[in-house]
Parts: C-alpha cells; sequence; structure tokens
C-alpha cells in the first residue's frame, strides 16, 4: 500500500457501506450509467433556448480554430464534435456536457479510491455528479466542463507519481494539463495549488527535483502553444480579455462582493458540503491532517482563498472557484465516513437528488408556467428563438419587396450570438458593430461591419423601448452612425412567464465613416 492509502483507516466489515465496498464498481457503473440516463432525457426535454455564451461556442465552432477572443479553443471542438454526429440543435450543441461530468465523476473515483479506498471512491463519485453546480452544468455547455475533468485527471497523476516510479504519471500530468489550459487558462491554478502542497509539505518536496515533474510541465505547455501562436497573432486578445474580467483597474474594494461569492458556493457546492468543507478547514489548524487530506485541501482551500480575494478586490463570478471542488468533495466524504457520519451525506445527497429534479422540471416546462417570482429565474435562456424568427421575418419582407438588407446589424454580443445560431441557414449575414478601432468580442474581431458590406443594414437592438416616431437622440448609439435611420418594427419578445424583452429593428443606410 502507498503513504495515502494507509493513511486512514476505515472500518469496513460492518459498516453500512459495506455492500458498495464489496461490488465498488457495479455501484459505480448503476449509479452514474442512471444518472446519465436522466441527464440525457432532460437534455431532450429542454425547453430552454442556448444561453448567449452556449450560441458563442457554437458560433466559434463553424470556424475550426486553436484560439478565440475570450476562450481558449476546446469548447469549440467539443461542440463541433457533438454537432457533427447528432445535429445542431440544443440538445446536440449541450451533449458533451453531461458526458464529460460523467468521465469527470470516474476521474474522481479513481482518485478517492487511490488516495482512500473504493467506498470512498464509489461516495466520491455519486457525491460530485450531484452537487448543484454540475447538476446545473451538465444542462448547458460552458468551459467549466471540461476544466473539471482535466483538473481531476492531473490529480490523480500527481497523486500518482508519489507513488510509483513509471513515466505513466508524468504522460497523464501532463496531457492534463495541456487539455485544461486549452479548456480555460483557470488551469493554470493547480501549478499554483501543487506548488503550495509541495512548500507545506516536506516530505514530498524532493518530488521538484524528478525530472518526470518538469517532463509533465513541458508536455502541458507544449499543448498550449499552438493557442499562445494564435493569440500572438491576434494582440493576445484572450489574454486581454481575461485581465479585462478580473477588472483590476484601480477599483475600491468590494468586501460584501467577497461575502456575496462566498455565500454563492454555499448552492454551488451544496449547502451540507460546503459548510463541511469550511469546518474540515478550521479544524485543519489545530489538528494533524491524514497525508490524503492534506493533499485534497491543497487543491481546493487555495482557489477558493483566491477567488473570495479577487470579489474582494473586483468582482468574481460563483463558478470562478469550480475546480476547487474535485478535491473538497472527496475530502469531505472522506471525513465523513472516517467520523461515522454518513448521515448528513445521505441528508446532502437525498437534497441534491431533490434539488436535481426540480432543475429537470424547471427546465423542461420552461416558459410554460407562470412561475411567482420576478423575472423568471430561466429569462436570459428564453425568448432568442422568437427574436430570431421576428429578424427573420424582417429580412424575408425585405428581400420581397426587392429591397434586401446587405446585412444584418447588432450592437451587443449576447444578439450577434444569438442570431448566429438561430438565423444559420438565412442568406442575410449577421454581422457586429465596431465603435472603435480594437475589438471588444470574438465577433468584432471576425465579423465586423464595415461599407464594403452595402447597405441597407437591419441594425436588431434591445436598447430600451423605442416607438416608430422615436426621434434619432433616443435611439441607440450605433444609429448615429448612419445618415438615415428609419424603425421598421418595435416588439415586446417574452422570456419566460414574468419576463419581456424589447426590441427594435432599424433599417439604417448612409453609413457615415469615422
Amino acid at each position: 500500500m502507498n503513504e495515502f492509502s494507509t493513511a486512514t483507516s476505515m472500518r469496513r466489515s460492518s459498516s453500512p457501506l459495506a455492500p458498495i465496498a464489496a461490488r465498488p464498481c457495479a455501484w459505480l457503473a448503476c449509479g452514474l450509467g442512471l444518472l446519465l440516463i436522466i441527464r440525457l432525457i432532460a437534455l431532450a426535454l429542454n425547453r430552454t433556448d442556448l444561453f448567449y455564451d452556449e450560441a458563442q461556442y457554437w458560433a466559434w465552432a463553424q470556424e475550426p480554430a486553436f484560439g478565440y477572443y475570450s476562450k481558449p479553443p476546446l469548447i469549440a471542438w467539443l461542440i463541433a464534435a457533438t454537432t457533427s454526429v447528432c445535429g445542431n440543435s440544443e440538445a446536440c450543441v449541450r451533449l458533451s456536457s453531461p458526458l464529460v461530468h460523467t468521465a469527470t465523476s470516474l476521474a474522481i473515483y479513481a482518485l478517492a479510491t487511490r488516495l482512500y479506498d473504493a467506498r470512498i471512491g464509489v461516495l466520491s463519485a455519486f457525491a460530485f455528479a450531484l452537487i448543484p453546480g454540475v447538476s446545473l452544468s451538465a444542462g448547458i455547455i460552458s468551459t467549466d466542463v471540461p476544466l473539471l475533468f482535466f483538473w481531476a485527471l492531473a490529480l490523480l497523476a500527481f497523486a500518482a507519481l508519489f507513488d510509483t516510479k513509471s513515466w505513466w504519471p508524468a504522460l497523464f500530468l501532463g496531457i492534463a494539463l495541456g487539455g485544461g489550459l486549452n479548456a480555460k487558462y483557470a488551469m493554470a491554478w493547480f501549478i499554483l495549488c501543487a506548488a503550495i502542497y509541495l512548500a507545506a509539505t516536506p516530505s514530498r518536496r524532493a518530488i521538484a527535483r524528478d525530472p518526470r515533474l518538469w517532463a509533465a510541465l513541458a508536455i502541458g505547455i507544449a499543448l498550449i502553444l499552438p493557442n499562445l501562436a494564435w493569440n500572438r497573432a491576434h494582440s493576445f486578445a484572450t489574454f486581454a480579455h481575461t485581465a479585462a474580467n478580473a477588472n483590476w483597474h484601480g477599483a475600491p474594494i468590494h468586501p460584501l462582493k467577497a461575502l456575496e461569492f462566498l455565500g454563492s458556493q454555499f448552492g454551488v457546492f451544496g449547502p451540507l458540503t460546503f459548510a463541511g468543507l469550511l469546518l474540515i478547514a478550521s479544524r485543519a489548524s489545530r489538528t494533524k491532517l491524514p497525508g490524503p487530506d492534506r493533499l485534497l485541501l491543497a487543491f481546493s482551500l487555495p482557489l477558493i482563498a483566491i477567488i473570495t480575494l479577487q470579489a474582494f478586490l473586483s468582482r468574481a463570478h460563483p463558478n470562478w472557484a469550480a475546480p476547487a471542488y474535485v478535491a473538497g468533495i472527496i475530502v469531505v466524504v472522506a471525513t465523513l465516513v472516517r467520523d461515522a457520519s454518513t448521515r448528513w451525506l445521505n441528508a446532502s445527497t437525498a437534497l441534491h437528488a431533490a434539488l436535481l429534479a426540480i432543475l429537470v422540471a424547471a427546465t423542461s416546462t420552461a416558459g410554460l408556467l407562470a412561475l411567482p417570482m420576478k423575472p423568471d429565474p430561466l429569462a436570459r435562456t428564453l425568448g432568442w428563438h422568437a427574436i430570431a424568427d421576428a429578424t427573420r421575418a424582417q429580412t424575408a419582407r425585405a428581400r420581397a419587396s426587392g429591397h434586401p438588407y446587405a446585412a444584418i446589424l447588432t450592437d451587443k454580443r449576447a444578439v450577434t450570438a444569438e442570431l448566429i445560431y438561430y438565423m444559420r441557414g438565412d442568406p442575410t449575414p449577421v454581422l457586429a458593430f465596431r465603435p472603435s478601432p480594437e475589438p471588444h468580442d470574438h465577433f468584432e474581431l471576425t465579423r465586423p461591419y464595415t461599407p464594403a458590406i452595402g447597405e441597407p443594414v437591419l441594425l436588431v437592438s434591445l436598447a430600451g423601448a423605442i416607438e416608430a416616431d422615436s426621434t434619432e437622440a433616443g435611439l441607440p448609439a450605433v444609429a448615429s452612425a448612419f445618415a438615415n435611420v428609419r424603425v421598421a418594427l418595435a416588439l415586446d419578445v417574452p422570456s419566460g412567464s414574468t419576463s419581456r424583452r424589447h426590441v427594435t429593428f432599424l433599417a439604417l443606410s448612409g453609413y457615415k465613416a469615422p
């Protein structure tokens, strides 16, 4: 046995978890298989439109590249793979999410089994698959999906470096680092967590002189080089976007935003599991940690602390600390089993399963039921198809009159992405208006409007309520770039049971070059 696996002794014979220990693979296959089937059915029943980030990623998938304005390329490659098999429906765009999350759960099983035993492996895989953030993520497509998989694979390989002199852990670690970086640059936090672990664990520091570790880093760097070359050719657009997202430009401190971020983690990780992780963290300063616990806390607590600091200095989205919960869920499960507190684990599992059922019901009936809360919590994923239909009707009417629009023009990334997806196949191109020489999103970079496109153009804007007799002063800023402006249509489009979007269609011509 390795040092990790012998660090924690757990009774087996009289434990209520003994059936899992007897047939762990059967439990794992049945549990994760059933959950995957439920999620695939939920995808098929899901009535929500693509969120604009999802629509943007789909648009990227139509243009194979080693990089995109705001993210590395792996998310687009995943979408290209699934849509090439089953088409461009919302379900197919999102298909890789439940599949990859299942693979991540398997990697967590392997990691927890290596560090503890098969019972902890099975329970950790189930617990991860059911945490609220994963249940939500499994119904959409986002960069966190492959990031979590490669983080789990990298942590498994990193732990294996200490157990064997073989080179396979180095190969897996290198591939995982490179794959994770191509999913999201947040994978770089893994290296910082590893450094913190080695600094806090003198008995493990010899690995820093192991050529396998440096070979793994070299493989990871080699795999991200094509994306770095793409960035160099595009003025390091992704790095500039990432820095802008951090928003550190002289911002005042925001203690309430830090508290808001920490509060959101009870929703992302689950109220009982996050409370358990905080309790384990507080106990860690007073007691000697088992070896596996020390490793797992090093790959969870620093990341939560860093993102909390980011929220304190500027802002942070709830999912920014998501990789912390790969290790975090294992240490929580292992501690609860070791302390014979599995009732809390059972309660957490029941709560998370109920939240999953509510999520499936909500997405499968989206827009059909009048909800008591305002605005509709699903509003950002509803109404986009209807806006595209109204836009298509405008362009068809113009073609029928003999005066077709040369292009559909947009002034927001969200509208651009949604129209590109929901108007796929329409002959009128969707272009982004770029108000300055420097692009601010991928569409301004790759498909900006230029005078060479021709006129007139149809601007689709969500810039407030505009009526047919509006003066130029009440129109979107984009309209000021054209001499001739006519309101073609203004309408409200439902976006859920209690929300609406006001959409204005403007016919523009006479472009005034800056």
